[in-house]
């Protein structure tokens, strides 16, 4: 949400009117060639060192190169940050910096009126024009009236900059996103030095490259602090209040690996990590690559069913195996995720959601595989699914998804999308003592071995490394004689070996904490229950609200499947249950069909996430 300027504070010496703000939403746009998303990303890291909470959206182009200067090409990066607690990359930008007039037409209807739009008139030619769908200039027709504008030939600026230490045009151009940055580091009172320092590193193999970019920060910098800007321009925002301790700035999927690893160890297992690329799945693969030396093994596979086959060989050998894709690359991995029910081993299955259906729009965000991870296989399979709410909490759901499949002998799908996987937001450094451990104990005893004897609390099976002497058995997808696992087409079998694998999965709910309320009181008017990543913008229109008098409460749910034990109960403490999804209405249609609950749907496919205003909207229609 934007906020209002708040008092200004005393500037210091040789410092600009700077009024102080509670929080501020800038958005980076420009061609997908521009560097928008290492400017977006030094930004948010610069801004955590500052103190502030933060969080970001990196919204990206689908194609993989569009033609330069086009809007299929424009690439965008949203960071709200500020002195309160930071729920949502924000609704609409404050400050919008567009590199060319395609990042303009594509973004310039996030920006309210009044706000702030900072463009690159070197771009602003004829031919750019037109690529971008514009009859005329928009700087001349009026189109930007209604907004504050700063007009900067941001092209001629850097190769000005750089042009001392030599480098072609190409070279040098590559550097205006750092200008742009250097430019937006005064705005926001930010300091350079973090960035100089990781230039350095980044290009320690091309130090005129390194020392471009700094020549190019420094000048966009020097630009702004000369340039006479105006009034009401530039911004202090103080750092938030948080809780002591350390903290760094994580993407969901660089917490969800972590989350994986540290699983992976509190079970005393070696991990092994089989996938094939997909977008916006990719990047746990990239991250747990480089994590051998804590026990990762990584495997790249030729195509999706290779990869869940692999993850389920380490797990028959005694690892834990993981395997990672979005919704199209695990409707590939079905069967195989059925062979993981039918011999009982564990498995987790990360899904990083993205808009559908079929290739749909890659790196666009949804929730519309929670029908597909409860139902989605052929005859009655069911297994555990869980989702994470946030970036950060992708660790804590990471290590859940590891104890359940091992102490359950069981796949468990663990819900992303392309919104968490991306985004980032600050994260308190866990102590690892404070986390109890649950080793597997693998079965090693011959006498009496029965491959599908089962632990009689927990319904699992006996864990049997292949090679344990006298623990030899058989495995594989038909169906398995209750005791002994030998081949059974016996009815009778086949009916208790299907009540037994779906008592499993139930007893879960005995085993995960009770629905709990995350704001407001534990029945009332109407409580908004939601999953996955609408937790930011639920969370902040719940807060909203009630600070408006409203009576709502926020519900989240992390286990979907199974549901918490006293969820039916909690839920029909509400006269109205509003279930807002970016899909059409799959959690309202689990909530229906469980509870026989009049739960009302708030549904949203448009591949971004949900504004906190819609939220605020459908909150007020229905109290």
């Amino acid at each position: 949400m934007n906020e209002t300027v708040l008092a200004p504070v005393k500037p210091r010496a040789n410092e600009p009117h700077r009024h102080a703000v509670e929080s501020v939403v800038v958005r980076f746009a420009g061609d997908s060639g521009d560097g928008i998303q290492l400017t977006g990303g030094r930004f948010a890291d610069t801004t955590a060192l500052a103190g502030n909470d933060l969080a970001t959206f990196p919204d990206f182009p689908a194609e993989i190169r569009a033609p330069t200067g086009t809007t299929f090409g424009v690439s965008a990066f949203q960071i709200n940050f500020g002195s309160r607690g930071i729920k949502t990359a924000g609704d609409q930008p404050d400050v919008l910096v567009a590199l060319n007039p395609a990042a303009l037409y594509v973004n310039l209807g996030f920006l309210p009126k009044g706000g702030l739009v900072i463009i690159d008139i070197g771009t602003f030619n004829a031919r750019n024009l037109k690529k971008a769908g514009y009859d005329g200039d928009p700087r001349e027709d009026g189109t930007l009236k209604p907004y504050r504008v700063i007009e900067v030939d941001v092209s001629k600026q850097t190769l000005e900059a750089v042009k001392p230490l030599g480098l072609s045009q190409k070279e040098a151009l590559r550097c205006k996103n750092f200008w742009v940055l250097g430019f937006v580091y005064w705005l926001f009172d930010r300091d350079r030095g973090p960035t100089l320092d990781w230039a350095a590193r980044k290009f320690a193999g091309r130090p005129d490259i390194a020392e471009a970019n700094a020549a190019a920060l420094n000048a966009g910098h020097a630009y702004a602090e000369t340039a006479e800007l105006g009034e009401d321009i530039a911004y202090s925002i103080a750092p938030a209040k948080m809780d002591p301790g350390l903290y760094r700035t994580v993407t969901g999927a660089e917490s969800l690996a972590w989350g994986l690893v540290a699983g992976s160890s509190l079970a005393g297992l070696r991990l092994f990590f089989g996938s094939y690329p997909i977008t916006p799945a990719s990047s746990i693969l990239h991250i747990l690559a480089g994590l051998k030396d804590y026990g990762v093994g990584t495997f790249q596979a030729e195509d999706e069913i290779a990869a869940v086959c692999a993850a389920i060989g380490a797990s028959y050998a005694g690892e834990l195996g993981v395997t990672s894709s979005s919704g199209p690359g695990v409707a590939l991995k079905t069967e195989a995720i059925g062979l993981a029910i039918s011999t009982e081993l564990p498995l987790v299955i990360v899904n990083s959601q993205r808009a559908g259906p079929s290739t749909g729009m890659p790196t666009k965000t949804e929730q519309s595989d929670l029908y597909q991870s409860v139902f989605g296989r052929n005859a009655d399979s069911p297994l555990v699914v869980i989702a994470s709410r946030s970036p950060s909490d992708c660790f804590e759901t990471a290590i859940e998804a590891a104890r359940l499949a091992v102490k359950y002998m069981t796949p468990v799908i663990l819900l992303t999308d392309g919104y968490i996987a991306n985004a980032a937001e600050p994260w308190a450094v866990p102590d690892m003592a404070d986390y109890a451990p649950f080793p597997v104990e693998f079965r090693t005893d011959p006498e009496g071995f029965q491959p599908f004897h089962r632990n009689e609390t927990t319904l699992a099976r006996n864990w049997a490394v292949p090679g344990t002497p006298g623990l030899e058995h058989r495995i594989g997808g038909i169906e398995k004689a209750s005791e002994s696992g030998h081949i059974s087409y016996d009815p009778a079998n086949h009916q208790r070996m299907t009540d037994l694998r779906a008592a499993k999965i139930a007893g879960i709910a005995n085993d995960i904490p009770e629905q709990t309320v995350d704001a407001g009181p534990q029945s009332g008017k109407l409580a908004v229950v939601g999953w996955g990543s609408t937790y930011g913008p639920i969370s902040r229109a719940v807060s909203n609200m009630r600070n408006r008098g409203v009576e709502v409460s926020h519900i989240h749910l992390r286990h979907i499947w199974p549901l918490p034990r006293n969820l039916g109960t909690l839920l029909a403490g509400f006269d109205n249950v509003l279930v807002p999804e970016m899909n059409h209405g799959q959690l309202v249609t689990l909530l229906r069909s469980e509870y026989l609950l009049p739960a009302r749907p708030l549904n949203k496919v448009t591949g971004q996430p949900f504004r906190i205003a819609e939220l605020e909207s459908a909150i007020s229609a229905l109290v």
